[in-house]
């Protein structure tokens, strides 16, 4: 069985179990989960999967529109079963990459105009499910381990968030050219390094708002934004939050 639905999650916590999996995905807006004592965030850049019978806390952030796959065992075939068995072996936080991103949105919007059709419904929640189940499992196309040391590259990117930091820069760090270490930065992370530095800037932003307490113009000069304004524009669209709303919900 497979179910997809659009809702809002209320600004209330919820806590409950149940026997199905489920997989929740943000069109808009976050939420915050915690799931078998794992916390983590559902927003555009990161999904959540719930494990049947895992007990998980729950709570919308301001406003948001979620996309939710319901998915139980039963009748389902064994191919099926041995992906479902991967994905929700243990409670996952999964990054999402910009591909995804648009696929989701092309789910979102048919489920928007056509939800009353299930076999529609279990269309689009299949492709999304294989979608992530390939970005989490597939093999790469190269048994040789990629030549990026992306701990390094994690660190200079920390030392530096408060600049400006090229490909190209980051690409000289492994000694590869830009072209090259975009191709492989991508195929290792499931990001481009320009959506993984924005992702750097605004996971460092929203810790410096729940734990500050900075001036706006501050922590946007931080964060490597040109500025306030800057840092706003990007939290409302890839989170669906403003900087201000941030801190008074954190």
């Amino acid at each position: 069985m497979l179910n997809a639905r659009l809702l809002r999650l209320d600004d209330q916590a919820h806590e409950h179990a149940h026997d199905h999996h489920q997989l929740v995905l943000s069109l808009s807006g976050r939420a915050e989960f915690e799931v078998n004592g794992r916390g983590g965030e559902v927003c555009r850049m990161r999904a959540c999967l719930v494990p049947g019978d895992a007990e998980h806390q729950f709570a919308g952030v301001g406003d948001n529109r979620m996309l939710i796959l319901d998915l139980d065992e039963r009748d389902t075939p064994l191919e099926d079963l041995r992906l479902l068995e991967q994905l929700f072996d243990t409670p996952r936080f999964p990054a999402l990459d910009a591909d995804f991103q648009n696929l989701l949105n092309y789910a979102g919007a048919e489920l928007a105009r056509y939800g009353s059709d299930p076999l529609l419904a279990r269309a689009l929640g299949g492709v999304l499910l294989r979608a992530l189940h390939l970005r989490l499992f597939a093999p790469r196309s190269s048994a040789r381990p990629l030549p990026l040391d992306i701990e390094r590259l994690e660190r200079y990117v920390q030392d530096n968030l408060a600049r400006r930091i090229s490909v190209a820069e980051l690409a000289s760090q492994a000694c590869l050219s830009p072209s090259h270490f975009h191709a492989l930065f991508k195929d290792s992370l499931g990001l481009t390094p320009h959506q993984y530095l924005l992702k750097a800037r605004l996971d460092h932003a929203s810790r410096l708002l729940r734990s500050s307490s900075l001036p706006l113009v501050r922590i946007a000069e931080e964060c490597g934004f040109s500025s306030q304004s800057a840092l706003t524009t990007a939290m409302r669209r890839y989170l669906g939050l403003t900087p201000k709303g941030l801190r008074r919900d954190g």
